[in-house]
């Protein structure tokens, strides 16, 4: 397999459109546009109805330990369903279950386990939704007459995109109307996302259920994540990549639902401030997209995920523990997300680039069940972090943990296979090819595992 994204085939019809991938472009723009108001409503929302840092926390963990489980059961599930299927519920659920939380907080029904109840259902069926768009993308690619580097490009940057976006509406209209009214905004964003996909997939053989025959059955769907796991473990740079995001997913999670929050009620002046650092972030990570887009194959791999990771990582977190005013903290978010910003275009190509085409849902259910695993502790810690030591102390540790993490690329040999590969140069694709054939029903595309940009 070559250095280049891997040709996907014909597809069944000479004539291309960049509707489909225009579709789903607008989807994953609006539905993640919402899931900022909900990243800075919920943990708001928490922390002034209870104000309670370790209650933040157990939300945060409630809502992210669901989703370990659908990532790791739903390669299979997505691919029998079909695609466009799984999107389209997988939004109006995450829509129902957020709206709910304002509704019956107006109505004075809302419990605390209720609110962990209904972040819990939101976190279960969204990270479906979210794989369910991802892995169409090569084929929509190719559909609309695009590589697939410049398409994974273009899908991180609009994503990333919408988080600005979110962000700097979340922060003011909290400070204006309320954490209730975001979070009812954030459920209609929802429905939209559903209307899209919906309604511009049909047809589209990628969105479709994918059954090349036999009939379902537990023992074959095991068999499938089986061949999903032993791929990801037999290759020692995509084990590594798992492992490295998992851990930074988790910091993270506790600095976006924990840490940046308190620090901001505490620190930087309420909701707007918090809004604005997160747009802030947001923007220059679209800009980092953009310009590994542009130019990001003149360079090394290795050597900008390495600086971009270092950037991105450890120095907010000491910013944010050793000042209690916005400017520096801006600055340094500023820097870290447009280093950021490239980290997922790399990790995409490299993906697309090394995982076979019948293999790509099942190892990326693995993958991102293995990438979101230590998220549910990340907030569960933080909270109970700042509750003990205090927000300070917190993010020292947390920033420390980071800076260890990313390091790996440096240290260990097997990330020198971020380089593009040789042509014709197939080594462990074909290696673990040979050791398990596609089993029927199995997938066709897949995604990879994305870093935290929160």
């Amino acid at each position: 397999m070559s250095g280049a994204a891997p040709s996907l085939g014909k597809a069944p019809s000479p004539t291309t459109s960049r509707r489909p991938l225009v579709a789903v472009l607008g989807a994953n723009t609006i539905s993640i546009a919402g899931s900022s108001l909900t990243m800075i409503g919920v943990p708001w929302f928490v922390l002034q109805t209870t104000g309670s840092a370790g209650r933040a926390g157990v939300v945060a963990f409630c809502a992210t330990l669901p989703v370990i489980v659908a990532a790791l059961i739903g390669g299979p599930v997505i691919d029998r369903i079909g695609r466009r299927r799984v999107s389209a519920v997988s939004d109006l659920v995450c829509g129902l279950s957020v709206g709910a939380i304002p509704l019956l907080h107006h109505a004075g029904l809302l419990e605390f386990w209720m609110l962990c109840a209904l972040m819990a259902v939101g976190g279960l069926v969204h990270t479906p939704g979210l794989t369910a768009r991802g892995v169409m993308l090569p084929s929509l690619a190719e559909h609309a007459g695009t590589t697939v580097a410049r398409a994974a490009s273009l899908y991180d940057a609009v994503s990333r995109g919408a988080r600005m976006i979110g962000a700097a509406l979340a922060g003011v209209l909290i400070a204006a109307f309320g954490a209730e009214t975001v979070l009812l905004l954030d459920a209609a964003t929802f429905g939209v996302s559903a209307l899209l996909v919906s309604a511009f997939l049909r047809g589209v053989p990628a969105a479709e259920p994918q059954r090349s025959g036999g009939r379902i059955s537990f023992a074959g769907y095991r068999a499938e994540l089986a061949e999903g796991m032993a791929f990801l473990t037999r290759s020692r740079l995509l084990l590594g990549i798992t492992v490295m995001v998992m851990m930074t997913n988790g910091l993270d999670q506790g600095w976006s639902a924990v840490l940046l929050p308190v620090h901001g009620r505490d620190d930087l002046g309420g909701a707007t401030a918090l809004g604005l650092l997160i747009s802030l972030f947001g923007g220059f990570a679209l800009l980092g997209a953009l310009l590994y887009g542009a130019w990001g194959d003149r360079f090394p791999r290795r050597a900008v995920f390495a600086a971009a990771f270092l950037i991105g990582g450890a120095p907010r977190y000491v910013v944010a523990a050793l000042t209690d005013t916005a400017l520096p903290l801006a600055v340094t978010m500023a820097l870290a997300g447009l280093g950021v910003g490239m980290l997922n275009p790399i990790l995409s190509t490299v993906m697309y680039e090394r995982i076979p085409e019948s293999l790509r849902s099942r190892v990326s259910g693995v993958t991102t069940a293995g990438c979101e695993l230590t998220m549910p502790l990340g907030g569960l810690a933080a909270g109970l972090l700042v509750d003990g030591f205090g927000i300070g102390t917190a993010l020292l540790l947390f920033g420390g943990t980071f800076l260890l993490t990313t390091l790996a690329p440096l240290v260990f040999p097997a990330w020198r296979g971020l380089e593009r590969r040789p042509e014709g140069e197939v080594g462990e694709v074909r290696e673990v090819s040979r050791t398990a054939e596609p089993l029927p029903g199995s997938a066709r595309e897949g995604s990879s595992p994305h870093p935290s940009a929160r």
